[in-house]
């Protein structure tokens, strides 16, 4: 026994081990690009079985491919579908431009296992990759892969984090709390608004988030090596995208122009922004967490988070806000990807982006950890902080915005004066208010009931 087999390209003879599926180009891939040891995620590579596997079936109906042979495409494209066979996609994200080594790394898996279920010789090129060029059956893998991990992972987290915060909102409506701007007293509010504000922000979110979908499900699939869809049958762009359409569920169309869909990734470009503004939006939250949390004795201490684990190796008792500090993390990592994003769709060099694996894996990479960010602020943040009711009165009792209600009975200049007097001395806005107007009592309460002021 041999730990490697002989395998042929148009470069020569090499060496592949001996156990692999996969065939010679897929090798050199290996040894040219050995960077990060980052491989293309596997929902992407589910994206490219998915391509492989509607075209076989579109291409048999079509009678350019023999009907066993399709057969076992379609069988083995299902089985990495499936997840089976991930160790054999190994290839790095930093790699050539267009993605041709993880298109050829699927096309010979493909080749192999038909191969081995039919008995007969299934070509990656003449077979598997029949009316396909690497140059539309990435970016089709890219719009695919992003479509699917919207609809299945990131759009229902953030479906369940509004949720949970609209389910908190109503729980606190009713409490107020001082309102701060520029981290200073402000006008009160309730929770509920503060919370309310949150899940507003949340459902923005979402509804950009379903708005990128159609353009993601315009595919450049058809338009082959540079958009002109030569080796390919006339009606194979419509067939491939009803197969698609029928084997994903998603509502996939064919591109109404394949050179804008092969040479560019705006629609990729667009889509991240929309990621990018979901991380600007549960960073501002997590870090409000952060703030209300802070204390226990030297902060505002207004919520208590869930105590989920020890926070320091050496100050016993610590209890730091974890989660919300790696939603910050999962938020600059996206704000990052970004910008990778912003750089790699810059790269659309005349036909052809010569940047798609980097754009699919961050862009892949987003949506996989703001589902999972989601999803951790909503059940081990939002849903489970707890108030600290004597604190959050004690500061609202003494805050010397509350007089901002008696500004247009007494005027600006002399309202000040009453809330620097109640801040100088310690005292309430009421009792200061009491002494330097006319005002009396009863109405004082009435104007400087704190509730009053959130107009609940």
């Amino acid at each position: 026994m041999t730990d490697f087999r002989i395998e042929h390209d148009t470069l020569g003879n090499i060496q592949v081990p001996a156990s692999a599926l996969y065939g010679p180009q897929t090798q050199r891939a290996i040894q040219n690009f050995a960077i990060s040891g980052l491989p293309l995620p596997p929902q992407f590579i589910c994206a490219i079985a998915h391509i492989k596997k509607a075209a076989a079936q579109s291409n048999a109906r079509l009678g350019l491919l023999d009907g066993q042979i399709a057969r076992g495409i379609i069988d083995a494209a299902d089985a990495l579908i499936a997840g089976k066979h991930a160790d054999q996609f190994p290839i790095d994200v930093f790699q050539t431009g267009s993605g041709t080594s993880t298109n050829m790394n699927v096309n010979e898996v493909i080749a192999r296992l038909a191969s081995q279920s039919t008995g007969q010789t299934i070509h990656a090129n003449d077979h598997v990759n029949m009316s396909q060029s690497s140059n539309d059956c990435i970016p089709s893998a890219i719009h695919i892969s992003a479509a699917l991990a919207l609809q299945q992972h990131l759009l229902p987290a953030v479906r369940h984090l509004h949720t949970t915060l609209l389910t908190k909102a109503a729980a606190l409506q009713q409490i107020v709390k001082t309102g701060r701007t520029h981290l200073m007293d402000a006008l009160p509010v309730t929770f509920g608004q503060e919370l309310g504000g949150w899940a507003a922000q949340i459902d923005e979110n979402f509804q950009r988030l379903v708005a990128t979908l159609p353009a993601l499900c315009e595919l450049a699939q058809g338009g082959t090596a540079v958009g002109t869809g030569v080796n390919t049958h006339p009606d194979f762009p419509a067939r491939i995208a009803q197969q698609l359409r029928a084997n994903t569920s998603l509502p996939l169309v064919p591109a109404t122009n394949f050179f804008a869909r092969i040479s560019t990734q705006d629609t990729a470009v667009a889509a991240s922004g929309q990621l990018k503004t979901l991380a600007i939006s549960l960073m501002k939250i997590a870090n409000d967490l952060r703030w209300m949390n802070s204390g226990p004795l030297a902060g505002l201490n207004e919520i208590q988070l869930e105590a989920l684990q020890p926070g320091s190796s050496i100050m016993p008792g610590k209890v730091n806000p974890v989660i919300p500090e790696a939603v910050c993390m999962v938020c600059a990592q996206v704000i990052g990807n970004d910008t990778t994003i912003s750089i790699a769709g810059q790269s659309g060099n005349f036909q052809l982006n010569v940047m798609l694996p980097l754009i699919a894996y961050n862009l892949l990479q987003s949506i996989q950890l703001l589902a999972n960010a989601c999803n951790h602020l909503a059940d081990k943040a939002i849903a489970s902080f707890t108030l600290n009711y004597p604190h959050i009165d004690t500061a609202l009792a003494s805050n010397p915005m509350l007089v901002t209600a008696l500004n247009s009975l007494i005027g600006y200049e002399k309202a000040a004066a009453i809330a620097k007097k109640a801040y100088a001395e310690g005292r309430s806005i009421i009792d200061v208010a009491t002494e330097e107007t006319d005002l009396q009592p009863a109405e004082l309460a009435r104007l400087l009931n704190p509730r009053n002021l959130t107009g609940v």
